[in-house]
């Protein structure tokens, strides 16, 4: 039996802005947008069309309002792969992302942290 991580929740206060800091910050591919009815949106984005996971993104609501930009406890959460480093962080820099450090050098590969538009971190990372 094969089984395939589908998508994973990204918690936001607004659909729209969710889905034009994706496409814009990151280059990502918006792959539906249907609606659900009573202001609800089934959205899903990821790094390309073909991809396996992508994000679903979720408008929160009542007391899942806090736990947006909280995805991780503060932690880096999300883990980016490029096969290009220096061409994606030109390119998201230019977009406005915020990075956290300057990109550096791990055993794993080349990384940087930044963070996303409602304050989740992430590494944007080009394995070795």
């Amino acid at each position: 039996m094969k089984q395939t991580l589908f998508a994973t929740a990204y918690l936001t206060d607004d659909y729209d802005a969710a889905i034009a800091w994706f496409r814009a910050a990151l280059g990502w591919v918006l792959l539906e947008d249907t609606d659900m009815g009573g202001g609800k949106r089934w959205v899903r984005v990821a790094p390309h069309e073909g991809a396996e996971t992508s994000f679903l993104i979720a408008r929160a609501v009542g007391d899942q309002a806090p736990a947006i930009g909280q995805h991780a406890g503060g932690r880096v959460g999300y883990f980016l792969h490029t096969d290009d480093f220096a061409a994606q962080y030109a390119r998201m820099r230019a977009a406005g992302v915020q990075f956290e450090e300057a990109p550096r050098h791990e055993p794993y590969g080349t990384v940087a942290v930044f963070r996303d538009l409602h304050g989740n971190r992430w590494d944007l990372i080009e394995p070795n």
